[in-house]
């Protein structure tokens, strides 16, 4: 996975935390090794997951109503934003909707890949959140909060306090370095950044290929031999 929190597996996956969006794939996916890679973007998946008619949208619907559906009938993204980032009670219900069916269609894929000798890259955002256990390492891409913060308004058009609102509402930079085995430091340039992957796929191609009847645990759930 990788991402604000990314995890690589050598035949499995890895997973990583950025903290503003900058994924490893963009740079470099593939390696040195010659291994071939297979990314889940769990920020995709969500969308494919709550598209019109979709368990998840209509959960979400059920929950807040018309409010959070488009003129087009397809998910309000900002509406439902509006709603959670300034309650905590509403985010802890949204991800208790999203985070499952998340997990389990991960875990549903990874299945699929495990007799192979692919490279998974499981990006997940909020890795912390909705646990980690069986991943074979995490990535954590690093960035100072204050300059996350200039990142949103000056690259995405977040107003000052939205983009802290975001922030404040996901796991502390402390928590995310917590399960770091290897740490990118996304502070600098894009040069900077390069080269911090680059060092980061010799650690991925240094890692143990797994037996192939390891086990597969679903992200924030029980273990199941895969």
């Amino acid at each position: 996975d990788i991402r604000p929190c990314q995890q690589v597996l050598p035949g499995d996956l890895v997973e990583a935390a950025e903290g503003d969006g900058v994924h490893l794939h963009r740079h470099g996916v593939g390696g040195e090794g010659g291994l071939g890679t297979e990314i889940t973007d769990s920020d995709a998946l969500v969308h494919e997951l709550q598209a019109p008619g979709a368990p998840v949208f209509l959960a979400m619907v059920e929950r807040w109503g018309p409010r959070i559906v488009g003129g087009d009938g397809t998910l309000d993204r900002g509406a439902v934003a509006d709603i959670v980032f300034s309650d905590s009670d509403e985010l802890k219900a949204l991800n208790g909707i999203v985070h499952p069916a998340v997990s389990a269609e991960m875990t549903r894929r990874r299945e699929a890949l495990a007799a192979t000798d692919a490279t998974v890259i499981l990006e997940i955002p909020l890795l912390v959140e909705s646990g980690h256990e069986g991943l074979h390492g995490v990535v954590v891409v690093d960035v100072d909060p204050e300059v996350a913060v200039e990142r949103l308004m000056a690259g995405r058009g977040f107003e000052e306090q939205d983009a802290r609102d975001r922030i404040g509402s996901q796991a502390s930079r402390g928590e995310r370095l917590a399960l770091a085995d290897v740490v990118i430091d996304n502070n600098g340039s894009l040069s900077d950044l390069s080269d911090e992957v680059d060092r980061c796929w010799t650690w991925i191609g240094s890692l143990p290929r797994p037996p192939l009847d390891r086990e597969i645990r679903p992200i924030g759930g029980r273990a199941r031999r895969g």
